[in-house]
């Protein structure tokens, strides 16, 4: 049975809108995204977005996921499965910290942006974002867990903190090192646990 076009065609159209969503989202955040000037953007017409997502909220929850399947694509998958322990973590930190820095959004980490502007309020596109972060951070722990590490949250506490100030510093100020100095300081802190 021949595939219906306009299933292609709506699923060409999604991608593309997600691709832009992701891009405004990062630097704009998630309320900067508007149905009608991505549409515009994208010389679309705002019905056949609309069509698309149904809704602001439904476009924002669907952007999240866009955005959590390209961090995965670019960090934890990038990670060696030989890799293992305080080795593996090491790894994760590394891809995280060039994810963020290579720019694959404009505006730096797409999830240090959007949980920002979102941290203190209620609702489905908030509750979307904690479980992303708890996810990523779970994922972290475990790792040091399962190298047995002591107060492997602490650890994780440490690298985030680090990781978080490297995108500010570079996206805010445009600092040419925040990088390279928030390698230096997890390094350091992951030399303790060898």
């Amino acid at each position: 049975m021949p595939v219906d076009g306009r299933l292609a065609r709506g699923d060409a159209t999604r991608q593309a809108v997600l691709r832009r969503a992701m891009d405004v989202a990062s630097v704009d955040g998630l309320d900067g995204l508007s149905i009608g000037e991505l549409a515009k953007d994208l010389n679309l017409s705002k019905s056949g977005v609309f069509a698309v997502f149904g809704s602001k909220e439904e476009l924002q929850l669907a952007t999240i996921d866009a955005a959590n399947a390209i961090f995965t694509e670019q960090v934890v998958d990038r990670v060696p499965a030989s890799a293992t322990g305080v080795d593996r973590f090491s790894e994760l930190c590394e891809r995280w910290l060039d994810y963020s820095e290579k720019r694959i959004f404009p505006g730096g980490c797409f999830f240090f942006h959007t949980s920002a502007e979102y941290d203190a309020r209620d609702g489905r596109v908030h509750d979307a974002l904690v479980a992303r972060s708890r996810n990523w951070t779970r994922l972290l722990v475990d790792t040091l867990r399962a190298a047995d590490v002591d107060d492997a949250e602490q650890v994780v506490f440490e690298v985030e903190a680090l990781a978080r100030t490297a995108n500010a510093f570079s996206v805010l100020h445009g600092s040419p090192d925040a990088y390279r100095r928030a390698r230096i300081g997890i390094r350091a802190r992951l030399a303790e646990l060898r």
